[in-house]
């Protein structure tokens, strides 16, 4: 009897856990099973690992082998367990060296022939190999400049099984064969966009750049024709660049989605699902692989709901628990998924269906029934977590003709500014943005503003027209206006300038 080791990765969410593979070779009946909690596809393994070591010249021994998954209480799904459990079962009879067998990870599907295919989630997968200790690693071809971003990892971008056999000291003839390839899902790159684009909407360009500042939640109502997507679209690029860490749990989420990646993007990213996109689609899901929705595809970066009437009230209120929690966390029988969904969330609508109720200038046809419905999908404790309400109008001749407004590089670098002086401010603190900060720590911390400077926003809580967590929120909103000023306190002018921005209310 010989047993052999190596690891492979099982992936549950954004995290990966390390999954010792065991072969065990006995003199009994002829047979190959796989044990460990697997699913339909990786159970499938048996007939693909079978046919791949036949015709990569290296058969498997006519014995009982047994494939073992350990720890055997975790899920495991997919096909890419097949390369672990072909290197295992090889190394109980071949001349592979046992300790760099059981050193390295192996990730991958085999085809029929032998050959390597990428697999979703090599990025994670690496990720987590290395958090565990492993500095060896095995992925197809395909996926090699992804495995690549993660530094301290020797890798093997391998074409074929005999590749992976001669690299463990196997002696086997290893032959040139075209790599399977990985199907190019690169968008064309649009060309930059800046906010110098955006004509005669100042107010809103300010909104906005409060919005990145800060990482303030925004919603915005007009009329078809205002400027709303332009607005959206260019967020993301007047926020700071993405960090290593950012960088790298972004990737992460692109490659588990099925994404080609091949660098760690610093762009924030940008998602904007259709209006007829379900709950499923907005928070992930799936029955046996739960795949990342748009939430955690756009997290450390915007999230953008255009015509955000039209979505079903459903999927919206589905937004609710992610915005206060900053994760999303799935439940499926037998097993559960955690993404991360720390989004800024831009929601764009109309007035009403036909988008011209009280627009000057404009004609409504919709019945007040349809008005009142369509404005009922964003419901009351949705917009309690939106920190700025922006209503916007069509652009007159004047304001078209006032020249351009500030430019998407200007934007980002008083964004960087004061997102610097919130980082001094919060300094000593778990906190780096005003978004994040609790409520409590900006009432009654050693910020807390002066009784005189919040009397307008008592004011407003006590006649109802703010709930406490909108107070925090106005709050919040009143320390970014503070840090692009470039003050150390908050003034009156501040609270009423947050109190406008979210509630459209006067001193």
């Amino acid at each position: 009897m010989s047993v052999a080791r190596t690891w492979a990765v099982a992936l549950v969410g954004a995290e990966g856990e390390c999954v010792e593979v065991e072969a065990d070779l006995s003199q009994q009946t002829p047979e190959f099973r796989i044990i460990g909690l697997p699913d339909k596809a990786l159970g499938e393994a048996v007939q693909r690992v079978h046919n791949a070591c036949a015709n990569s010249g290296t058969p498997l021994p006519r014995r009982r082998l047994t494939v073992n998954l350990s720890p055997a209480s975790l899920p495991k799904q997919g096909s890419g367990f097949d390369v672990a459990i072909a290197v295992a079962s090889l190394a109980t009879e071949s001349s592979m060296d046992p300790s760099s067998v059981a050193s390295a990870v192996h990730i991958g599907e085999l085809g029929l022939d032998g050959r390597l295919r990428p697999v979703p989630g090599v990025l994670p997968a690496v990720v987590a190999a290395r958090r565990a200790g492993h500095r060896r690693v095995v992925v197809p071809h395909a996926n090699g400049a992804e495995a690549a971003l993660v530094g301290g990892m020797d890798v093997l971008a391998a074409v074929n099984l005999a590749q992976v056999v001669a690299w463990h000291g196997g002696d086997v003839e290893v032959v040139d064969e075209e790599p399977v390839a990985l199907a190019d899902d690169e968008r064309e790159s649009e060309p930059p966009l800046d906010l110098a684009e955006v004509i005669g909407q100042r107010d809103a360009v300010d909104a906005l750049i409060v919005a990145a500042a800060g990482g303030h939640h925004l919603l915005m109502c007009g009329p078809p024709g205002a400027g709303k997507t332009m607005l959206a679209r260019r967020l993301p690029g007047i926020l700071p660049e993405l960090d290593d860490g950012a960088a790298l749990a972004s990737a992460s989420i692109r490659s588990l989605a099925g994404s080609r990646v091949v660098e760690l993007s610093r762009t924030p990213p940008f998602e904007a699902p259709h209006h007829s996109a379900s709950i499923a689609a907005l928070v992930g899901g799936g029955t046996r692989f739960i795949r990342p929705g748009a939430i955690a595809r756009a997290s450390e970066g915007v999230l953008f709901l255009d015509e955000a009437g039209e979505f079903a009230a459903s999927a919206l209120d589905a937004l609710r628990q992610p915005l206060e929690s900053g994760s999303i966390t799935i439940h499926r029988s037998g097993a559960q998924a955690q993404y991360p969904a720390r989004f800024q969330l831009v929601l764009a609508t109309n007035p009403c269906p036909c988008g011209d109720y009280g627009i000057r200038g404009g004609t409504c046809t919709c019945p007040p029934a349809a008005i009142r419905r369509y404005l009922g999908r964003l419901s009351g404790p949705l917009l309690d977590r939106m920190d700025i309400e922006l209503t916007l109008s069509r652009v007159s001749v004047a304001q078209r003709d006032s020249g351009p407004t500030i430019s998407t590089a200007a934007a980002r670098e008083r964004v960087a500014d004061a997102r610097a002086r919130a980082r001094h401010r919060l300094s000593g603190t778990p906190w780096r943005v005003n978004a994040d900060v609790p409520g409590t720590w900006l009432r009654e911390g050693p910020a807390a503003p002066m009784p005189v400077v919040r009397r307008p926003l008592d004011a407003a809580l006590n006649r109802g027209a703010l709930t406490l967590r909108g107070y925090d929120r106005v709050l919040r909103v009143a320390w970014t206006i503070a840090d692009i000023e470039g003050r150390a306190q908050l003034s009156a002018e501040h609270i009423g300038r947050a109190l406008y921005l979210k509630k459209g209310l006067a001193l």
